[in-house]
């Protein structure tokens, strides 16, 4: 097993090779057009949204609206020009006829019912959830593309499949007098900003911890699978479970190259106690190491500003890589080809493990990890929001 070192420009050479930015044979529409992004997915779906979002944005002459579940999309995309709002599901799950939150998308796009759509759920059954709420809208069909008969080619980046996408148009908005002019490239990599508010609550929140000014290390133990309604998922069951005295001894080895640097096991408020048990694991005497529970724009802010994350294979790294963090990320039973992360900002990308060598992340050891966390880059980072311009 070895590591494999990525970056922007490393998957720019391998985007070239798909092509997927080639400018499509249908040309920019007119300003004054809104697209509307339907996705139901989680964190790194999401994350990697964003070139497509800036490709539409281009083609059409007008930030996205963007149907998303939850509000927390709000928070990731705060800072977007391509994004100029959302439409928040609550749930996908249930009949439309006793589902109020599908009943009030459905009006919701029915304002929208003149734009085109593009529907980037790639499971049929996501996509049946969907067709009902913009049937109940008055969306016309040939308003609307769905993704999910558009077959990925071999070794294809998810992002290259989006933007690939992206060249798509609608059938009502094929008519020759809406043709004017070529489509701009559009970003490979996703790339998200900060706001002001978020950088403010960062640093005061970094001052009361006493951690202001050091260099910051986020490790992130957990993924979308680690916590059940029942508690922690049996690590035989999951194989993008690192063993915990393995992070342990990560985080011993960080500090002890890094003695200056604050490690922080990181994770959501439903994986407290996850990283809580990790910690415990971990001899820390005389060491900074400790736990963050972190909301989705302070674990953004950090991100813009750490010294570098070590993660496996989840939603956090991806935003680790379009805030520029330098990332190692630990990949179980996918291929990275099609799932590791990119950075917008350039910023490196190490990828350990994945299709085909390795089927589990506990495959790969903590020296191998160590090694690649030691061969980042050094990053610059501002100690203050005062630093930063405001975006």
């Amino acid at each position: 097993m070895t590591a494999r070192n990525s970056s922007h420009r490393e998957a720019s050479a391998n985007a070239g090779r798909i092509d997927p930015l080639a400018a499509s044979a249908e040309p920019m529409l007119p300003a004054g057009i809104t697209p509307v992004v339907i996705r139901l997915g989680r964190l790194g779906d999401t994350v990697l949204l964003q070139p497509l979002l800036c490709k539409l944005q281009q083609r059409y002459g007008k930030p996205c609206r963007v149907l998303a579940l939850g509000d927390w999309p709000q928070v990731l995309f705060s800072a977007q020009p391509e994004v100029d709002g959302f439409i928040p599901l609550r749930s996908q799950y249930g009949s439309l006829l006793f589902s109020p939150s599908r009943w009030r998308v459905a009006m919701a796009l029915r304002k929208l019912r003149d734009s085109p759509i593009y529907v980037c759920e790639p499971e049929p059954r996501a996509s049946t959830k969907v067709r009902p709420m913009l049937a109940l809208a008055g969306v016309p069909t040939e308003n609307c593309e769905f993704i999910q008969p558009m077959t990925m080619l071999e070794d294809e980046h998810w992002i290259d499949w989006l933007l690939r996408f992206g060249n798509q148009t609608p059938p009502a908005f094929r008519t020759s007098h809406a043709l004017t002019a070529s489509a701009e490239p559009s970003e490979i990599a996703p790339q998200l900003q900060v706001t002001a508010a978020e950088r403010d609550d960062r640093d005061a929140w970094l001052r009361v911890q006493g951690m202001l000014g050091r260099p910051l290390v986020l490790l992130q133990p957990g993924n979308k699978r680690t916590i059940r309604w029942n508690g922690v998922r049996h690590a035989d069951d999951d194989d993008k479970s690192w063993p915990a005295k393995r992070w342990g001894a990560l985080a011993r080895a960080i500090s002890y190259r890094l003695p200056q640097a604050q490690i922080l096991f990181c994770g959501s408020a439903a994986e407290a106690g996850y990283i809580e048990s990790l910690l415990a694991a971990t001899e820390t005497s005389s060491l900074r190491i400790d736990t963050a529970v972190l909301p989705l724009g302070r674990l953004k802010a950090l991100l813009e500003i750490a010294h570098s994350m070590v993660s496996v294979d989840t939603g956090p790294a991806h935003l680790a890589a379009a805030m520029g963090c330098p990332l190692v990320v630990l990949f179980g039973g996918r291929f990275p080809s099609m799932w590791a992360p990119r950075s917008g900002r350039g910023s490196t990308v190490t990828v350990i493990g994945g299709l085909p060598d390795v089927r589990r992340i506990d495959e790969i050891d903590t020296a191998q990890v160590v090694s690649a966390w030691g061969t980042l880059p050094t990053r610059g980072a501002p100690e203050s929001a005062a630093d930063l311009p405001v975006e």
